[in-house]
């Protein structure tokens, strides 16, 4: 079991970037179908209005998703593989991509230039006081985070009972854990955590809102 648990942890972190062109299959067979129901949790919260970036936007779909309704995003990733995928579904669909290649924790991009930040299942870098720190100066004083951290199977098929035990033991269903809420405070966001139930599954949706830090507003930790 754990030499199993091992490899399958190493495929999944391979399948981000040299095995990237097999990423859609994997995510929609190991979810049983439900991968791309699952991220679109995030898109329910999202504004219409402003610019929004996407982080870790991995193969596009839903920089796509979008853009078909009328909202031109930003992405940005690490994987170069995930950015040619999603320049090209971009634009196979018929429009112009805004992706950049960087690290969540140095954001390339002028501050205070985004209404909304998002970002769907991305790995524990996403809580990193780096990163929220690249969120906070990037994102407008009223700005907002979104995340889908993970996502909890909950039909009670044979193949989704498959899929929840997969998913257990290479750790993809782990809960976000108790800290999450101290860290985006000692960053500058007040966060709440939701429960979005969907027909075979629970997923999970943090929600962050910039504080003020300027002009005589509170600061991440209460003071001015």
């Amino acid at each position: 079991m754990k030499l199993l648990s091992t490899f399958l942890r190493f495929f999944f972190r391979h399948l981000y970037t040299t095995f990237a062109w097999a990423y859609d299959l994997v995510a929609m067979t190991t979810s049983m179908g439900q991968w791309g129901t699952w991220q679109t949790a995030a898109l329910d919260v999202l504004p219409h209005q402003g610019r929004v970036l996407e982080v870790g936007h991995g193969p596009g779909h839903l920089l796509k998703h979008r853009a078909l309704e009328g909202c031109i995003d930003f992405g940005v990733d690490v994987s170069t593989q995930m950015g040619r995928i999603a320049y090209k579904r971009m634009r196979v669909a018929g429009f112009q991509p805004h992706l950049v290649r960087a690290q969540a924790q140095a954001l390339p991009f002028a501050s205070a230039s985004f209404q909304a930040i998002y970002a769907t299942f991305p790995s524990e870098f996403i809580l990193a006081p780096e990163t929220l720190a690249s969120f906070q100066r990037v994102l407008r004083s009223d700005g907002s985070l979104v995340v889908v951290p993970m996502a909890r199977i909950t039909g009670r098929s044979l193949p989704d009972r498959w899929a929840a035990w997969l998913y257990s033991i290479t750790g993809q269903s782990r809960d976000i854990g108790t800290g999450w809420k101290k860290l985006l405070q000692d960053s500058g966001f007040h966060g709440t955590l939701e429960r979005v139930q969907q027909p075979r599954a629970e997923v999970y949706r943090l929600i962050a809102t910039k504080l003020p830090t300027q002009d005589g507003f509170a600061g991440p930790d209460g003071t001015h």
